[in-house]
């Protein structure tokens, strides 16, 4: 499966509901999101631009593997897989003892509305601002997805540059 998604900067997040409203999407939940990130004990997931995250939220806690991004047109898609948890310390402690290394923690409000299989979220991150992120997961036309994606961004009012970094790489850079 691939995620194909793109994130904008958003200052004003009251415009993008409104926008949201006007086509009769209505928030299907909002929840806070505390993810943990790890990097592994044999290779660098900043070089080989993976991720592997822990993730509590509202209904529950899932680890994520996320493979290295590909641009696709003004979107970018990476290959996901999610597993559903019963207890994330105990996983933590798991990985702890593998060898694998806390990298960094993203704390996140997110709000989520679904229009078909496009999932628009308008997410507040502690330390970074607002942003809104516009998500179809496919397994074929890439493509197809992106160019979905560019027009609901651009029947939404959100505008500027997508930006191609994950939260996790604006905070770590923030911190450097």
């Amino acid at each position: 499966m691939l995620e194909v998604e793109a994130k904008f900067a958003v200052k004003d997040l009251e415009s993008v509901r409104a926008g949201l409203d006007r086509k009769g999407v209505r928030m299907g939940r909002r929840q806070q999101e505390r993810d943990v990130y790890y990097n592994a004990p044999h290779r660098d997931f900043g070089e080989t631009d993976e991720a592997l995250r822990v993730r509590y939220d509202d209904t529950g806690v899932t680890v994520t593997y996320k493979g290295p991004k590909i641009r696709v047109g003004s979107a970018k898609a990476r290959e996901e897989f999610n597993l559903a948890v019963a207890d994330g310390e105990t996983l933590e402690g798991i990985l702890s003892r593998l060898g694998f290394r806390r990298a960094a923690m993203v704390l996140k409000v997110r709000e989520f509305y679904e229009m078909g299989d496009v999932t628009v979220t308008l997410d507040d991150i502690e330390g970074l601002g607002t942003f809104a992120e516009i998500e179809i997961l496919t397994d074929e036309n890439k493509e197809d997805a992106a160019d979905r994606i560019g027009a609901i961004a651009k029947e939404l009012g959100v505008g500027g540059p997508p930006i191609y970094t994950s939260y996790l790489e604006m905070l770590l850079s923030k911190q450097q």
